[in-house]
């Protein structure tokens, strides 16, 4: 009969897996910090090496972040403080679905970069800084909300860029406020045309109808404050019919949360 391993002889394997990973540990950790030395942290908008993560001194001043005083429905900011709950004329003139929006930043060129950058060239590193700027920006929202719903891609688009920067900027801001992201609670469910270039009509005409909330995903959002994260807020068309969508599958209210929208007098092509 074969003898019993000592306790001593079956612990030497524990020993050397124990040894193993230590090694491995410390061999990440030297990796990391031979990769922080050799290649520093860059700008998240022109690249130029910055200390720590964000923007260099230049972009930040170039970036135009909307503080109060705005209007208390659509976050458009004001020359001048016109007084509490006063809200602006595009608000009484065209009253939005959605009950309030914010953003973090106007869409001006260094914030143009950012989105496109996020948008269309693969840049996912960006949306920590995006994400934590918007979150920032929504506390007043975040802070009542309790789903956050990414504007939807159609699921042509979405293979082709192979990710929803709108739902990458979700994730971000749930990891930041805790408030859960339920990225199938809404489809797109026709193509739509970009809505470059559009004039305010045709934006409209172009998402009438083409966002939904599956019967089976309606208990994501009935009876829930809703929180919807995009990108960039322009005629506000995209978000409105996504908020149409929301109110039909029963959600309490509906906010809209991006990280820049256009503003009259400073508009640039998107």
């Amino acid at each position: 009969m074969d003898a019993e391993p000592t306790s001593s002889s079956r612990s030497i394997p524990a020993r050397l897996a124990g040894v193993l990973s230590a090694c491995r540990d410390a061999w990440s950790h030297a990796s990391k910090l031979a990769l922080d030395v050799a290649l520093p942290s860059l700008c998240v908008a022109c690249r130029e090496p910055v200390e720590g993560e964000g923007v260099c001194a230049d972009c930040w001043a170039k970036l135009s972040f909307i503080a109060p005083p705005f209007c208390p429905r659509l976050g458009i900011p004001f020359v001048y403080d016109p007084g509490p709950d006063m809200l602006s004329m595009e608000a009484i003139a065209n009253p939005p679905a959605y009950a309030r929006a914010r953003a973090a930043v106007r869409y001006d060129d260094v914030a143009r970069t950012l989105v496109h950058a996020l948008k269309y060239q693969d840049r996912t590193d960006l949306a920590p800084a995006m994400g934590g700027w918007m979150a920032r920006a929504g506390r007043e929202l975040l802070g009542e909300a309790d789903v956050l719903v990414p504007v939807p891609l159609h699921w042509r688009r979405g293979w082709s860029r192979r990710y929803n920067q709108s739902g990458a900027l979700a994730r971000i801001i749930e990891r930041h406020t805790g408030v859960t992201v339920a990225a199938e609670a809404l489809r797109r469910i026709r193509p739509t045309e970009q809505q470059i270039g559009l004039s305010r009509p045709q934006r409209a005409s172009n998402v009438q109808g083409a966002f939904k909330v599956a019967p089976d995903r309606q208990h994501l959002v009935a009876g829930r404050r809703v929180v919807l994260i995009d990108d960039v807020l322009t005629s506000g068309a995209t978000v409105d019919a996504c908020a149409r969508a929301l109110l039909r599958a029963k959600a309490k209210a509906v906010d809209v949360l991006v990280f820049a929208r256009v503003v009259d007098g400073h508009r640039t092509p998107i």
